[in-house]
């Protein structure tokens, strides 16, 4: 099966859109990736982590969960980036992105092939997945600054 399968056509309401988080993880002038494993259906590309919004969650309360699960960690989640809604062959989903920092704990690839901390630059030199393509060309433009302005205090309530 090709993984890349091209987007599905037809009415979109016939497979209803999955939230789905990812973070915007900064250190320094780097943002983390990481890999999806071999058994996923996305084998090899990479990806802003996160994961699917359970029910009654809120999309920020998932993001942190899903950061705690899959790399044991604790986050501050910032501002919303937006967000890219894309028809794979065996989903659709509506990709929400926010801005992270790392508070707490040590990086490990719990659920993934492997994570990198890579500066913007860099980006382009990866395989994305499709719904994580618009944010690397926005980093890439410049339409995403690394860091926060000034109207965002890290240390707010989410």
């Amino acid at each position: 099966m090709d993984l890349l399968e091209p987007p599905k056509t037809g009415d979109p309401s016939e497979s209803p859109f999955i939230d789905v988080t990812a973070a915007i993880l900064v250190e320094g002038d780097r943002v983390l990736i990481a890999q999806r494993p071999p058994e996923d259906r996305l084998a090899g590309l990479w990806e802003f982590p996160g994961g699917k919004v359970e029910e009654g969650e809120a999309p920020q309360d998932c993001l942190a969960r899903e950061l705690h699960e899959e790399f044991g960690i604790g986050v501050t989640v910032g501002e919303a980036l937006g967000e890219s809604m894309y028809h794979y062959a065996h989903l659709s989903i509506r990709l929400l992105v926010f801005r992270a920092f790392l508070s707490c704990g040590e990086i490990y690839p719990a659920a993934h092939a492997a994570i990198k901390w890579v500066k913007v630059s860099e980006l382009a030199d990866y395989a994305f997945s499709p719904a994580d393509r618009p944010f690397v060309a926005r980093l890439a433009e410049g339409q995403i600054p690394l860091q926060p302005g000034p109207q965002y205090n890290r240390n707010r309530d989410r």
